[in-house]
């Protein structure tokens, strides 16, 4: 790996969770480097930020997301409406303040908050948006776009079945724009039962080189 233009610690030398720096905040310089070298953060509460290049993480080609038929039937069902980058300050708003299961509270800090807006203005994050009928946002999430390689990053559901619609059609939406892989981080049953399976570090990068450079525009529908 040629890490000579990142600022991040080359992840050959890192701890066995794939640890390759730290910082007290975050901007687009540090977005836009870490995700163009496979680096995401996690922070440590609201003081520290760290930053990983896991050994493996989750992973699904587009040509190969597939959505179980009963899911399929029940999300055919609901009168919802897919939007793109509408409100993506609302959507990460959202699921930072989601409770997720066998968490205390949330990783998506205050100063991920502000850095993630700040690169979605900047065109890189993406927000894909589940609406009902009366337009109320009930779903969503929002991630990374690098060339044709799109790096999911967090989900958040009001009603039931409103964040599987999101990523159903962000699906849908990202292989018709011309992206090839989506970066899933971790495996969850939702993203398992779509199609996503671990890939290596080593593979990911190889993944991530020849697909970072690709002008990709995400479609609106």
């Amino acid at each position: 790996m040629d890490w000579n233009d990142s600022v991040f610690s080359p992840p050959e030398s890192s701890d066995p969770y794939g640890y390759v720096g730290w910082s007290y905040d975050i901007d687009t310089a540090m977005l836009e480097d870490a995700y163009r070298h496979g680096v995401f953060p996690w922070p440590e509460g609201e003081k520290e930020i760290l930053w990983f290049s896991p050994p493996e993480r989750g992973g699904v080609e587009t040509g190969k997301f597939h959505i179980p038929h009963g899911t399929e039937r029940e999300l055919k069902k609901k009168k919802w409406h897919l939007e793109i980058d509408t409100v993506f300050d609302q959507v990460i708003d959202e699921c930072a303040a989601s409770f997720r299961p066998g968490q205390p509270g949330t990783w998506i800090t205050s100063a991920m908050r502000r850095g993630y807006k700040e690169f979605h203005r900047a065109g890189w994050a993406h927000s894909f948006e589940t609406f009902d009928e009366e337009n109320n946002l009930v779903g969503g999430l929002y991630g990374v776009l690098v060339g044709a390689v799109f790096c999911g990053e967090s989900m958040f559901f009001k009603e039931s079945g409103a964040s599987k619609f999101a990523l159903a059609n962000m699906f849908s939406v990202l292989r018709d724009s011309g992206v090839e892989f989506v970066d899933t981080q971790m495996i969850t049953p939702t993203l398992a039962m779509f199609g996503a399976v671990e890939i290596s570090r080593s593979d990911y990068w190889k993944k991530l080189c020849s697909l970072r450079d690709r002008d990709i525009k995400i479609k609106n529908t």
